[in-house]
């Protein structure tokens, strides 16, 4: 019986296929396309160890006590917990669930934490720690972008100097939008760094998506950095210039796109339907961005704020301009420690580098790249701070921190590898300024600390001393070649070759203690005001880190009065109907100083963020369990459980009954929402149950007004730029339910049942 036919080809003696074997052997499969160099070292066996402990210990830093700031900023606690309760306010970034009116931001800084709500419950931690997790992904990002091409010692050094930097440790506790600011510039700027690297357009792409969302995170302030990284990659890139212009074109259009749709939804959606535009004159979302939280932020002519209308000489209410502005005793001690030592590293490396030797002339062009990088960053966000004339706070300087931990990181440690006579003296010049710019620093805060200042000079200077003389006279001199960059093989895009470097045992011992000596002397002082700050709740509007200091310029009228106390601040004094200096429930805050004339006053200036806000402006105020039980009574009933002058007296009854209550006029009280015809609408609909008193103009709060009219003639304080003068919308509207309705007392709180007219 014969077999079945079978398909199996016929082989050959060999055991091929006889078809193959007639044609004959194979080719060689054709061998992949060289792999281009990746520009990061192998790094030492140590460095991922290093690198989670650096991230496990600004996790601890920035979580350690977090719910005792309670609600932080309420003015944002308040949208956060209406967009946790709707998916509309969510989008809008709505002050209440009702929808009446919108933060005077985009809304994007406070999406993670309504998602966090919304999943966990409102509370201090679910607000603030995505803000906690947002500094430790920065630190991590800095971290991997410095290290890429200067090593992990030098990512180590930039990410410790940034984890510790006084202000990032203040807003990375805090629920403003500068921390979400922060981590996406620094996710640019990786971006950016990447592209130059290698050309590719994805990279470039993804650092326009990333000021897209900055753009939605703070609007124009995003962009701050944007030109000096066009001209950078435009001049530096390594593809084709023709090519350099359409990726940038490309970046440009995600930019917009990332950015844009959002803002194209709110222009086109009709503004019956949505809520107000805070911070906008006219409903206009353009308007708010290119106006008071554009151009106005420049030239200091802010329409309704609490010191618009400005524009004058020297900076106007908020201090004086310069180059020394953030050198000055409000500004120095948030950001200032080792801004000398970025500076000096900055030109001293830019300068080294563009003497680039053949060998490695392209390791050096990369990066000095990076440096311009960085640097542009830098100088575009400091000359802008320094001459900004509208409003600017202490905390706006977060915006630096990484570009100086980076320059720290990547200028230390290129000069330490140099290991000649230049390495040695800009290692010592650099330690011996910031030893002596940290003594000036802690010399502002006498009775804090006073053993601090002395301890950093005595091993400050001493440590540059020794680097001096042991660099100087025993480590070999720099070989001709170059610099070494990462763990000291550099790289081209053509050859990567290994460039001699100085060997371990050949430095002195001397050189590596004084080394660690003077970095624990420059970073001693931030070390010391960002542990201060994060034992210190923080409340409020205007908060800053560190203890107290002389000279400090407080807040509008850049005056301080003695021991950073405004006048009638004494202890256990209320006014305006609410305990004073609560913020949000966070412990051992009640009975501190408050500001006469509205609820839960408390300096604003240097302790702010200790004591309280302006009369309800820069802070809420604390509800009493009676006030609480009030509105939350018949709520459901009512659109609005109550409503109140100005966003942050608002934010305190709705965080504490989570109820919406309307801000009238938005965070100053000053924007026209809503009209008085339209206030009028909605209490014969029966859509608001309470009034609030006390508030910037209600009822007690025009004669405190009155009483504090002298302070800097700004908002209800004296009426430019705010409705305190008398003829702004929130005044006539407290004016007529003072005339028409019934008071009601709660404690030492006052509302007006908008359901119960007079007589």
């Amino acid at each position: 019986m014969n077999p079945p036919p079978t398909d199996t080809p016929a082989t050959s003696q060999g055991g091929a296929p006889a078809s193959v074997a007639a044609a004959g052997p194979v080719p060689p499969a054709p061998a992949p396309p060289p792999r281009r160099p990746d520009p990061r070292p192998a790094g030492p066996r140590w460095a991922r160890p290093a690198l989670l402990a650096l991230l496990l210990v600004t996790a601890v830093l920035y979580l350690w006590s977090l719910s005792a700031s309670g609600y932080a900023n309420q003015f944002y606690s308040a949208a956060v917990q209406a967009g946790s309760e709707s998916w509309k306010a969510f989008f809008f970034g709505s002050s209440d669930a009702a929808n009446s009116i919108t933060v005077d931001k985009p809304p994007a800084a406070l999406w993670p934490m309504a998602l966090s709500v919304r999943l966990f419950g409102l509370s201090s931690w679910a607000i603030l720690v995505p803000e906690a997790l947002m500094g430790v992904a920065t630190v991590g990002v800095l971290y991997a972008a410095v290290r890429r091409r200067f090593g992990a010692g030098a990512g180590l050094l930039a990410g410790g100097a940034l984890a510790v930097t006084p202000v990032a440790a203040l807003m990375f506790r805090f629920n403003n939008p500068d921390a979400l600011l922060c981590l996406l510039m620094v996710c640019a700027v990786a971006a950016v760094l990447r592209a130059l690297a290698d050309g590719r357009t994805k990279w470039l792409v993804l650092a326009g998506v990333c000021f897209g969302l900055g753009f939605l995170t703070k609007t124009l302030q995003a962009w701050l950095i944007l030109p000096a990284l066009a001209v950078v990659y435009a001049c530096c890139a390594p593809v084709a210039l023709r090519k350099r212009f359409g990726q940038l074109l490309l970046a440009g259009l995600a930019m917009v796109v990332s950015g844009g749709w959002w803002v194209a939804i709110v222009e086109l959606w009709p503004a019956s339907s949505r809520p107000y535009i805070g911070g906008s004159q006219h409903n206009s979302f353009l308007e708010l961005t290119f106006g008071y939280n554009g151009l106005g932020r420049i030239n200091g002519n802010e329409t309704g704020s609490v010191g618009g209308g400005g524009g004058r000489r020297g900076g106007g209410g908020w201090g004086q301009t310069g180059l020394t502005r953030l050198f000055s005793s409000d500004m120095g001690g948030q950001i200032s420690w080792l801004l000398p030592a970025a500076l000096i590293l900055l030109v001293v490396a830019v300068v080294v580098l563009w003497r680039a030797r053949r060998a490695v002339a392209a390791e050096q062009a990369a990066q000095r790249a990076e440096f311009l990088v960085w640097g542009g960053a830098l100088l575009m966000t400091f000359t802008t701070f320094s001459f900004m004339s509208g409003i600017f706070h202490q905390y706006y300087n977060i915006a630096l921190a990484p570009y100086v931990a980076a320059l720290v990181g990547m200028g230390a440690t290129l000069m330490w590898r140099r290991a000649g006579r230049l390495g040695a003296s800009v290692l010592a010049v650099t330690v011996a300024v910031t030893a002596a710019w940290s003594y000036v620093l802690l010399n502002r805060s006498p009775e804090w600390l006073p053993w601090l200042r002395w301890t950093v000079l005595v091993l400050g200077l001493p440590a540059a001393l020794g680097l001096l003389l042991s660099l100087w006279t025993g480590a070999p001199a720099q070989e001709p070649d170059g610099v070494p960059a990462g763990d000291g093989t550099p790289t081209t895009p053509q050859e990567p070759t290994r460039q001699p470097r100085v060997p371990r045992s050949a430095r002195p011992r001397l050189a590596v203690l004084a080394a660690g000596v003077g970095l624990a002397a420059s970073l001693a002082g931030p070390v010391a005001y960002t542990l201060d700050t994060v034992n210190t709740p923080k409340g409020g509007s205007i908060i800053t880190a560190g203890p107290s200091v002389r000279g400090g310029m407080g807040g509008p009228g850049g005056g301080r009065f003695p021991g950073g106390r405004l006048p009638g601040m004494w202890r256990g004094h209320t006014n305006g109907g609410t305990a004073a200096g609560a913020f949000g429930g966070a412990p051992g805050t009640a009975g501190r100083p408050a500001f006469p004339g509205g609820p839960g006053g408390g300096a604003f200036g240097k302790h702010a963020g200790r004591t309280g806000g302006m009369g309800g402006l820069l802070n809420g105020s604390k509800v009493s369990a009676k006030a609480k039980a009030l509105l939350e009574k018949d709520a459901a009933d009512y659109t609005w459980a109550a409503a109140a002058i100005g966003s942050q007296n608002a934010a305190s009854y709705q965080l504490a009954t989570q109820q919406p209550v309307m801000a009238i006029g938005g965070f100053n009280g000053s924007d026209p929402s809503p009209t008085l015809e339209q206030f009028k609408k909605y209490v014969a609909d029966g859509r608001i149950h309470y009034f609030l008193a006390g508030g910037r103009n209600g009822a007690g709060g025009r004669e405190g007004s009155a009483r504090a009219g002298g302070f800097g003639g700004f908002g209800a304080f004296g009426g430019r730029g705010g409705p305190g003068g008398g003829n702004g919308g929130s005044s006539k509207i407290t004016s007529w339910v003072e005339k028409n309705f019934t008071k009601v007392t709660v404690g030492s709180a006052t509302f007006y049942d908008l359901t119960a007219r007079k007589g």
